[in-house]
């Protein structure tokens, strides 16, 4: 897997995909179209919110939706969207380049994470509600 800026995983493909859904913790996913490139306002925040955190079980990665087969759903789509993953499972969904609610929601989501690793919660598993229904999977 290639990292950009040592701490963002580059996904370019359904290979790296798969590879990075079974990576252990949360990993936060900018799911770019190639025309638009991934945020790069949110770059600061992600490595800002790693540094604070400084947790072994947060991953960061920019994933390009025309050329992930899973990630077919987001093509088309201008608006930035943020996807965390848990135990490669779709968690939570953040659209826009919110930094407060994209924080909140790492910082949420991390500790969800850790409770489903530590002491054998339940991790709970989301539909992206944002997609029109004809969207999304059955």
């Amino acid at each position: 897997m290639r990292f950009l800026r040592t701490f963002l995983m580059l996904i370019s493909n359904q290979e790296l995909w798969e590879e990075m859904l079974s990576s252990k913790g949360l990993i936060v996913v900018d799911a770019y179209q190639g025309w638009c490139g991934p945020c790069k306002t949110v770059v600061s925040l992600f490595r800002k919110i790693r540094n604070e955190l400084g947790d072994d079980l947060l991953h960061f990665a920019v994933a390009e939706v025309d050329s992930i087969d899973a990630l077919e759903k987001y093509r088309g789509k201008c608006e930035p969207t943020f996807l965390f993953y848990a135990g490669g499972e779709l968690v939570a969904v953040v659209r826009g380049a919110n930094a407060p609610l994209l924080q909140k929601t790492i910082i949420e989501q991390l500790e969800a994470e850790r409770k489903v690793l530590d002491y054998g919660a339940d991790r709970i598993v989301i539909q992206d509600g944002g997609l029109p229904k004809e969207e999304r999977p059955r």
